[in-house]
Order: C-alpha cells, then sequence, then structure tokens
C-alpha cells in the first residue's frame, strides 16, 4: 500500500489527519505508535528526526505536519471532499485552520501539559497563560464564526478538521461554557459527525494518558 500513516489515536494532530482520511475514504497503512509497536516509532525517527506525529509516508515519500498533509492527500489522494476550496473562501479556511492549531491547540496544549510533568518542573505561570488565551480564542470564535454548519460556512473543510479535535480537547481544560453558545452548538455538531465521533471513540482507551478528561460529557 503506497500510503502510510504514523500516528496515535489518541493524538489531536493525529486526529486532525485521521478525519480526512477516513471522511475521503482513502486507503492507507495505519502505523500506529504505541509500546507494542516499538518499530513503528524506530521508523518514524529515522524519517523524521525530532519524532513527532502524525507523519505519512507515500510510496516512500515523507511528508510531515498536519496541514501538508492534508494538503498533499488532496493534490495527490483526492476524493470526495475538497479540504482548501479555491478562491476568498480557501484563504478563510487557511486562516481558520491556522487558528485552531495555534490559539486553541497550542494554548489547551501548555494549559493540559503542564499537569503532567513531575513536581519540580511544572510551568503554572504558563499553564495559566495558555487558559487565559483559550478564553480569548473562545470569545473570537464566538463572535466570528459564521452562520453556516461548519467553520467555513456549508463546506466541511480542512478548518473543520483542524477544529474538531482543537475544541474536543481544550473544552477539557476550560469549558466553553453557555455564555459562548455559537461555539458550543458548533462543537457539538462536529463531535456528532460521523468521522468525528470514530476519532474520539477508537481514542477512548488511551485516556488514562490524560487525566483531564471529562468522560461525563463526552
Amino acid at each position: 500500500m503506497s500510503l502510510q500513516l504514523f500516528a496515535h489515536p489518541f493524538s489531536s494532530y493525529c486526529q486532525k489527519v485521521l478525519i480526512a482520511l477516513w471522511a475521503d475514504g482513502t486507503e492507507f497503512e495505519y502505523r500506529i505508535l504505541e509500546q507494542d509497536h516499538p518499530e513503528n516509532m524506530v521508523e518514524l525517527k529515522g524519517r523524521w528526526p525530532f519524532g513527532k506525529f502524525p507523519l505519512l509516508v507515500d510510496d516512500g515519500r515523507t511528508v510531515v505536519e498536519t496541514t501538508c498533509i492534508i494538503e498533499h492527500l488532496q493534490a495527490h489522494h483526492p476524493g470526495p471532499n475538497r479540504w482548501i476550496p479555491d478562491g476568498d473562501l480557501g484563504l478563510r479556511v487557511r486562516f481558520l485552520d491556522r487558528f485552531f492549531d495555534i490559539y486553541v491547540m497550542e494554548n489547551m496544549t501548555r494549559a493540559g501539559n503542564d499537569i503532567l510533568r513531575p513536581e519540580g518542573s511544572r510551568d503554572p505561570y504558563g499553564a495559566q497563560q495558555g487558559r487565559d488565551n483559550l478564553h480569548m480564542a473562545y470569545d473570537w470564535l464566538e463572535a466570528n464564526l459564521g452562520d453556516g454548519p461548519w467553520a467555513a460556512g456549508e463546506q466541511f473543510t480542512l478548518a473543520d478538521c483542524a477544529a474538531a479535535p482543537s475544541l474536543f480537547y481544550a473544552d477539557w481544560i476550560e469549558e466553553i461554557g453557555p455564555e459562548r453558545p455559537r461555539l458550543s452548538a458548533y462543537r457539538a455538531r462536529l463531535l456528532a459527525h460521523p468521522v468525528v465521533a470514530r476519532a474520539v471513540d477508537e481514542g477512548r482507551p488511551y485516556r488514562p494518558y490524560f487525566p483531564l478528561g471529562a468522560p461525563d460529557r463526552d
């Protein structure tokens, strides 16, 4: 099989790419990065010394970074979804993709990872900055999301692939809350999407990795 994805089911950025692959029905070999498959991490680091994932291999060619992977899939393995439309809509999609990755997911990670650090190496100031920035991001989204069902309108795009895991995990760290009804409703629509629901379900067995989960809500 020409496509291999090195990924973990509980990783937010891996879910972003999995959503696109599953929604298009693209066939690929899932090289899961878990303790019982150490050879997959060894190969990943051989291809990308930073060791970050997901990583896509397409007929021997290595593609890294989630947005680049999805753009590569659209260019070389197109499916029924147009992840990055043309023209001004495409520019809006690209902007929202970066917004969810940088202003939501990175701040969620900054706040959430702090509790996983051993005593003596935590950064409460940085974690609080992450939480504060999440609320700024929520407020911006509440004011700027459009009236369509998805981030950029009627079409499920790259922006929604980024938004789904970002908002899913961020709400575990800092709840979006009823005072942001538009954003809360958007998150609920994302979680009801069949491929997003699949990503969430396949990550469930690994929730003990992250003690700040919200199983009573999600």
